[in-house]
């Protein structure tokens, strides 16, 4: 027991020294992780209860389309096919990214003090993050799908099956989480000397600049897996849209008409969400102080908020079959949606 303790002041020791030559001060208590962490909701707090009704409001939205557009498409085997599928496990993921959002902006809304656990910090962040990749990759395994219906449209039913296309969804899936397993575990090994937030959320950016020692690894594997995510996924998706075009410019213009009808619910929701990221990676990269504390709020959230609430209202309008089936799950006049 004594050794234990010998070797555990001579951890502590070795650390604190790291410490002073890197110019930072060790943490009083522990050289590890604040228990709590103190969030940046700063002037939303006067009005605290207005954006609390708006946030249920957009909660309880998200809920319902994306629920709506699921339902639609588990209980009726018409619509359970590659195409729908992708629909759905779209919307599924922007429930999950919801859960693991807003949950902790109502607490902090409501409450006296805006603060996070350290461990419910790590596990929003593990629920944002792979969220995020996920969205992307979806729209990725879409933009595949469309190639081959609008490209190879004989053999697109032999080619892309249901047991493909569960497959698939499985690979995109695997290919966000088990690299941002190993960024979450880079991340929750870090000592942090920090326990203010900037942001009304917690991500891996601001833990990150929070820690009391050398983050580079961590700051390269997340330049990879941001190249990887924001560079190689939409180059990828790019490439299937030129490769449609190419097809489009050969075919008749019916065949264009079909072609744009099908892909323009696609091509709308990934230009929201890129717009989104391209927000959240100003905000990052760049020193935005002059502009307003609200709009720099709406800019850091519009990924959670605006994706999952925009993709299920585009395709159930947009895909006249899922519209139908939402019709009839509401009892709502069939004459009337076909007629829209």
């Amino acid at each position: 027991m004594e050794d234990f303790r010998e070797n555990k002041h001579d951890y502590v020791a070795l650390h604190r020294n790291h410490y002073h030559k890197k110019g930072k001060n060790m943490p009083n208590a522990t050289w590890s992780h604040p228990s709590v962490l103190t969030l940046g909701f700063a002037q939303m707090t006067s009005i605290k209860y207005l954006y609390c009704a708006l946030a249920l409001l957009g909660f309880l939205m998200i809920l319902l389309a994306s629920g709506s557009v699921i339902a639609a498409v588990l209980l009726n085997k018409s619509l359970q096919e590659p195409m729908y599928i992708f629909v759905c496990v779209l919307c599924a993921n922007g429930i999950y990214g919801s859960v693991g959002f807003f949950p902790s902006l109502f607490v902090n809304l409501i409450g006296e003090t805006q603060t996070i656990t350290y461990i419910g910090c790590l596990i929003q962040m593990f629920c944002i993050h792979t969220y995020t990749a996920a969205e992307m990759s979806i729209l990725a395994l879409m933009a595949f799908d469309r190639y081959l219906c609008i490209c190879n449209p004989l053999r697109y039913n032999g080619i892309m099956t249901l047991a493909v296309a569960y497959k698939l969804i499985v690979a995109a899936w695997l290919f966000v989480l088990i690299p941002f397993t190993i960024h979450f575990i880079l991340t929750i090994l870090l000592p942090l000397c920090g326990s203010s937030i900037v942001k009304i959320y917690c991500d891996n950016y601001s833990l990150v600049k929070l820690s009391c020692v050398d983050t580079t690894v961590n700051n390269i594997y997340g330049l990879f897996l941001t190249v990887a995510m924001v560079v190689m996924v939409p180059a990828f998706i790019v490439a299937s849209y030129i490769q449609i075009l190419r097809v489009c410019a050969r075919s008749s213009m019916d065949f264009r008409k079909k072609s744009l009808q099908t892909c323009t619910p696609h091509l709308i929701s990934l230009t929201n969400y890129v717009a989104d990221i391209l927000f959240e990676v100003l905000l990052h990269r760049f020193t935005l102080k002059n502009l307003p504390y609200e709009l720099r709020i709406i800019m850091s959230v519009q990924a959670f908020v605006v994706p999952p609430l925009l993709n299920p209202v585009i395709y159930g309008l947009k895909m006249r079959e899922i519209k139908l089936r939402i019709a009839h799950m509401f009892h709502i006049n069939k004459i009337r949606v076909q007629e829209e």
